[in-house]
């Protein structure tokens, strides 16, 4: 029995050396470590011998197993290390070689100006403020003066949820939020509110999902804050965000949450107030609608419209970056096309 032993360790030695590849090895490996192979059935055969032999040879053939498996081990191992080399050698990188170039992409234009709005607004004493893009009709609509069947609504195609829930139309909403956090705080308030905002709507000036800044301040009526203030600090906004070198025009118009409203229009870039398709022939393009906080708003959110009064205006951010980088449709801004996208670091004179 230890001369059979000893023939099939002899042997194993043997085959493991000459094995050339991972497969044959693990044929081997069967052959010699597998539920059939002769060392197990040597074991299976031990009860026919005698009690004093049993242990000897049961010893033998687990330490022969034990030998045959660290050699096929050893020869695991140099073949793994064989394949990574292999792998190493085949996949080496040149470093003399010229470099790949990345393609490398810049700040969004819409997020330029959001940028330049809130450091002008905060240079002049406003707080920038959020709010949830997913809001009530409480503060979308009936906070500031657009009751249930409020004729104003029609105005602006909305994305409802449910018949509570909308994607907000206008960052206005967050105007009343802001009167309710702050009606018993005797101290002003003033506001800047960029945001998304949500109407159905889908052309060259328009997009179903747009962004807006809403702007607000609130002070105590001994402190005469007037529609002259609201037209300085538009003339003072429109001129340092989209140029000097642009005319603007006041006219009046109508919004539920002031009164009185109007609509501050501006030269259009592309030409010069001559009229093209892109004005519509006017020579004007409005980008934002402004005017004083109307009483029933403060009313409503807990201010005393005889002790308290402000002004309230919301600009179109797409249309203000239409205008700062020439851009003739808005819609290029939502392609995701880095050859758009890459060019405003060249543009930006900031």
């Amino acid at each position: 029995m230890k001369e059979t032993i000893e023939k099939i360790k002899e042997q194993a030695k043997e085959d493991i050396k000459n094995i050339s590849d991972m497969k044959i090895l693990q044929n081997i490996k069967i052959k010699y470590l597998g539920k059939k192979c002769e060392l197990t059935s040597i074991l299976k055969s031990l009860g026919s011998l005698s009690i004093e032999e049993r242990p000897i040879i049961g010893n033998l053939v687990n330490k022969t197993k034990a030998e045959i498996e660290e050699l096929i081990k050893v020869k695991e191992n140099e073949f793994k290390k064989a394949e990574i080399a292999k792998k190493l050698e085949k996949e080496t990188i040149d470093i003399t070689l010229p470099s790949t170039k990345f393609i490398r992409g810049s700040k969004h234009p819409v997020n330029r100006m959001i940028e330049k709005i809130e450091d002008l607004f905060v240079s002049m004493g406003y707080d920038v403020v959020s709010g949830p893009e997913l809001e009530t009709d409480e503060f979308c609509f009936e906070r500031l003066n657009l009751p249930k069947g409020h004729p104003a609504r029609d105005m602006q195609d909305s994305f409802y949820i449910t018949d509570e829930y909308l994607l907000r139309t206008q960052t206005s909403s967050v105007q009343a939020r802001t009167l309710l956090k702050y009606k018993d705080c005797p101290e002003p308030i003033r506001i800047i509110v960029p945001g998304k905002t949500y109407r159905k709507e889908d052309d060259a000036t328009h997009s179903h999902q747009f962004c807006q800044c809403e702007g607000l301040v609130i002070d105590k009526r001994e402190n005469h804050v007037s529609l002259a203030d609201l037209k300085g600090t538009l003339e003072i906004f429109v001129k340092e965000v989209i140029g000097d070198n642009l005319d603007l025009r006041f006219r009046p118009s109508y919004f539920p949450f002031t009164e009185p409203s109007y609509e501050v229009d501006v030269t259009c870039f592309k030409c010069q107030g001559k009229g093209c398709a892109l004005c519509k022939q006017t020579g004007w393009i409005e980008i934002l609608g402004a005017g004083i906080v109307h009483p029933n708003v403060l009313e409503m959110n807990g201010y005393d419209p005889k002790l308290w009064g402000g002004f309230a205006f919301g600009p179109g951010l797409e249309r203000l970056t239409m205008f700062r980088y020439g851009i003739p449709d808005m819609r290029y801004l939502y392609t995701n096309d880095i050859r758009f996208l890459k060019q405003f670091d060249r543009k930006e004179n900031d």
